[in-house]
């Protein structure tokens, strides 16, 4: 239908000053993604500027309903790479109308978080290795594998080039590219260790900005899979048995880790991980225990461990990091459907602010 194709790119800025934003906000399981459109005067760029909103609670399982409406405050703002021109998209956060946040806004907490001296001072970096499976819409079964059936074994699909190797590249490549349009800090992609199964990392990104950013690419996505007629799914074994599940490993450093000597600071913060174990388990994701088990690239979730170069523990610190004696280390720990406000926020509590 290209008379519809025509419309949907028309170049609004030819006879209007008005632009589209495009408000984002998380549902009521925590994960699910919601947004809808507003006209607005003219181009915007700062968050401050935009109106907030309000939506139906009762629909999204954030309300009863009487008393249903939600406050939207904006807090990020992006390029939007489906309408483009001057069109944003808005990552807001969901208050009550007396101003308090509704108990699934986690970012609230974590901005808090973030503003505090001691953590700023730090400036913490984050990289996030955000894994997801594509599924056939019908099937619900992974893009690439037979309905019903299973491709052969894991080895050839990771970072993997051919037909029978690589299930939806044209999505993750779309991906790539509109989230570089949006302003989005993605660093890179990969096929993973399960057919069907990809990674985009965004970072480094200093503090919140890394969940809003990491929010926003996810929406991006679930975008994207649904022109496509592909489902995506965030869960951590999408397929029991001997494949790979999915994680949103966090790579993270401070100030003191990245100068000279910051070795000794980055154990000390693993060591303070290792004492918080079962709090940032308990907030790392739903559905973790059937990931972490110690195989697939996984340590125990019971246990925690670290090492260098070690794919099979809690925490991994590089060669690099290592060689260099400062640098960064990655909790593998999260899961592919863990919120990226809550994982970022708590990392940088336990090992700033609190003291054993």
């Amino acid at each position: 239908m290209p008379l519809l194709t025509d419309l949907i790119n028309l170049n609004l800025s030819e006879t209007t000053e008005k632009i589209i934003a495009e408000y984002i906000w998380i549902g009521g399981s925590g994960l699910d993604l919601r947004s809808k459109a507003r006209t607005l005067p003219g181009p915007v760029t700062d968050p401050s500027k935009l109106p907030k909103w309000n939506y139906d609670g009762s629909s999204t399982d954030q309300a009863t309903g009487d008393n249903s409406e939600v406050i939207l405050y904006p807090q990020a703002i992006f390029k939007d790479p489906f309408r483009r021109g001057n069109n944003i998209l808005v990552i807001c956060d969901a208050y009550t109308p007396a101003g308090e946040p509704i108990p699934t806004n986690k970012r609230f907490h974590a901005a808090k978080i973030f503003s505090h001296p001691d953590v700023s001072a730090e400036e913490p970096w984050y990289g996030i290795e955000q894994e997801y499976t594509l599924l056939q819409k019908d099937s619900k079964w992974p893009l690439g594998w037979p309905v019903g059936g299973y491709p052969g074994p894991q080895g050839p699909y990771y970072c993997g080039v051919g037909a029978d190797k690589s299930f939806g590249r044209d999505i993750v490549d779309s991906h790539y590219k509109a989230c570089l349009y949006a302003g989005i800090n993605i660093s890179g992609i990969n096929g993973e260790v399960m057919p069907g199964q990809w990674e985009f990392q965004v970072g480094p990104v200093v503090g919140i900005s890394s969940g809003d950013q990491v929010w926003a690419a996810r929406y991006i996505l679930e975008k994207i899979t649904e022109i496509a007629g592909v489902v995506l799914t965030f869960d951590p074994k999408p397929i029991p048995g001997d494949w790979n599940g999915a994680g949103a490993h966090a790579n993270y450093s401070t100030k003191s880790m990245r100068n000279d000597g910051g070795i000794d600071v980055i154990k000390k913060a693993i060591e303070k991980l290792s004492l918080r174990h079962k709090e940032h388990i308990s907030a790392y994701g739903e559905g973790n225990e059937r990931r972490l088990t110690g195989r697939h690239e996984t340590a125990d979730i019971n246990t925690f461990s670290w090492g260098v170069a070690n794919r099979g523990a809690s925490v991994r610190v590089g060669r690099d990091t290592e060689k260099d004696g400062k640098g960064y280390f990655e909790d593998r720990r999260p899961a592919s459907n863990m919120d990226p406000y809550v994982v970022t926020s708590m990392i940088a509590e336990t090992t700033i602010l609190w003291k054993p």
